[in-house]
Order: structure tokens, then sequence, then C-alpha cells
């Protein structure tokens, strides 16, 4: 996939997530998502940084932060943060149509914008269904490569197969299930393993329980 169709994939991701959180309740703001113990306000203020920030930008904090990735990521979320929720739903308002990416890794940049999507969606209980070209794109990069979460090393000896795309990964025991609940779970949500059966995912479960 060429550099554009992943951008256009990334705007309709953020559009999407947008349309949902302008019907969020203030509570629904302050709530602990999946990711992190990250707020949901937290997550959109995150994902506003990703698309804010350009590759010497994103160095530099690196370099400040002393190369720790937690004291990075605090350090964007307070900055792309509004005073209030409406504010930082603003920000990332603004944001949903950047092109810009810290990095050429354009599929581990749509996999962060689903996965934080479900991050803040599923413990809500929130419907937010991604387009399927876009999952089947991070599924494939999260099966193959290591890249911010350790996906590939996740599913390492196992065989992943959706039911309900044309996705076939890897070798060994069987873990089977919707593809999005496998992408998830590949980036280290356990919440997503009960939609999962087959006789790799008792392995699957002691992997993210580590």
């Amino acid at each position: 996939m060429q550099r554009e169709a992943y951008e256009n994939l990334v705007r309709a991701e953020r559009s999407r997530l947008e349309q949902v959180l302008c019907g969020f309740t203030d509570a629904e703001w302050q709530a602990t998502s999946l990711c992190d113990g990250w707020t949901v306000e937290e997550v959109v203020a995150h994902l506003t940084a990703a698309a804010s920030t350009g590759t010497a930008a994103w160095l530099l904090s690196i370099v400040r932060a002393g190369f720790d990735a937690a004291k990075h990521n605090d350090r964007m979320i307070e900055r792309y943060r509004g005073s209030d929720a409406m504010g930082t739903l603003a920000r990332f308002r603004a944001a949903v149509p950047s092109r810009i990416t810290p990095t050429r890794d354009y599929a581990a940049f749509l996999g962060e914008v689903v996965v934080h999507s479900q991050d803040i969606a599923f413990p809500l209980g929130r419907a937010l269904d991604p387009d399927p070209r876009s999952v089947l794109e991070i599924a494939r990069f999260f099966s193959t490569r290591d890249f911010a979460v350790n996906s590939k090393k996740m599913v390492r000896g196992l065989t992943l197969e959706a039911s309900d795309a044309d996705f076939r990964s890897g070798q060994g025991p069987s873990v089977h299930g919707p593809i999005l609940s496998l992408v998830m779970v590949m980036a280290g949500r356990r919440a997503f393993l009960p939609h999962l059966s087959g006789d790799g995912v008792g392995e699957l479960a002691g992997r993210l329980s580590v």
C-alpha cells in the first residue's frame, strides 16, 4: 500500500473516533482506557501529539526524556491536552487531517489510531468499527514486525486465523477469531482475549500475563 492510501485510512479512522468523542460525557472523558492506566482524555491527547510531531521534534523529545518512552509520552500528553475535555477534543479535531508522522512506518501509525480508538471505546461499551482495510493492514504488520508494541513476539509460534477476513499468519497452535480482536491482542490488550478460540489461546493468555 502506498503512503497516500495509508494517510487516507489514518484520517478516516481519526474522523470516526472524533465523531464518537463528540457524544462523550464528562465522566467518560475521565474514565480509564485500556491503555496503561491513561484516561480517555490522555489517550486523545496522545493521538493529537502523534499527529502533530514530525521526525526532528519526535527525536528531540525522546532525547530530552533520556530515551524514557513513558516520560516522553507524558510530556507530549501534557503539551497537547486542552484546559478541559472540550479543549482536548478541539485540538484532536484540528489534527484529524494531518499527514505528519514521526517515521515512515505508516502501518504502525495506522495501528496506533485504531488500537487507541478501541482503548477508548471498548471499556465504555461504545461501538466503534474501523474500516476492514485498516484492520487487515495492521494485522499483517503486527504479525510480522515489532514496532512500539512487541506484537510479532507476542504471537511467535502460533497460527493466527481471522474468522471474518482473509488473514492467516504463523505456524503452531491455533488462535482463531475476529481480526480486530487478533489485532488488539497482538497489541497486548487482554480484554479482547475472550473473543478468541483455539488451542493456542492458553499460551497467548500466559504471554499477556507476563
